[in-house]
């Protein structure tokens, strides 16, 4: 079962009174090589909170990574250091390659069941599970110290599930990274957190005991 009491370590990541469009206060500390579940009613903000420590929505209060505060840097830079994968991956150019700084390791492909012709395919002619598993490996290729995953998996297949959470943290244990996951499938949750919060009107809480 995962833990509900705060890290002991370092925090990493650390967000304090982040409000965004009228959700919040919010806070939280996030350590580097810990995965902390988020879930919570629909509507509640979590993606706005996801979005708002990743800088891409106007937000009060503070967040900052290993004590540098987010505003004490260039959006652009804080992005490659905490990046969010949102529910539905975003694309804007017409071929996968064009998206990617440099090629993709055949092995990164195989292991989340990617043909390596997707590589030179065209974005409008991959499935929603195949735009998500490489959006997966386009946000890792930054090699990010943190990842906000917003519900990544929603729409994948049982296979594509474990795939992807083995992914993440095969790169979490290499990396260090810290990883904050929004989920609302309690056995996901079970299987892939350090900690498990739930956020509502009233803030971030633990979260009860199953």
């Amino acid at each position: 079962m995962p833990a509900t009491a705060p890290s002991t370590l370092e925090p990493l990541l650390q967000a304090r009174g982040v409000v965004c469009r009228g959700h919040g206060p919010y806070s939280l500390e996030l350590a580097a090589d810990e995965c902390l579940c988020l879930s919570g009613p629909s509507g509640s903000g979590k993606s706005l909170l996801l979005r708002a420590l990743a800088d891409l929505e106007v937000h009060e209060g503070t967040v900052a990574l290993a004590g540098a505060d987010s505003r004490s840097m260039p959006a652009p830079a804080w992005r490659r250091q905490v990046g969010l994968l949102p529910s539905q991956s975003e694309w804007w150019l017409a071929r996968v390659r064009e998206h990617f700084a440099s090629g993709t390791d055949g092995a990164e492909l195989e292991a989340l069941a990617l043909a390596a012709r997707l590589w030179d395919s065209e974005v409008a002619d991959l499935s929603t599970g195949e735009r998500q598993r490489l959006a997966l490996l386009r946000l890792l290729q930054g090699r990010p110290r943190v990842l906000l995953l917003d519900e990544p998996t929603a729409s994948l297949d049982p296979e594509g599930v474990a795939r992807m959470e083995a992914h993440v943290e095969r790169y979490r244990r290499e990396h260090g990274a810290a990883v904050l996951w929004v989920s609302h499938d309690p056995a996901q949750i079970e299987r892939v957190a350090d900690r498990h919060l739930r956020l509502d009107a009233g803030g971030v809480h633990p979260a009860p005991a199953p």
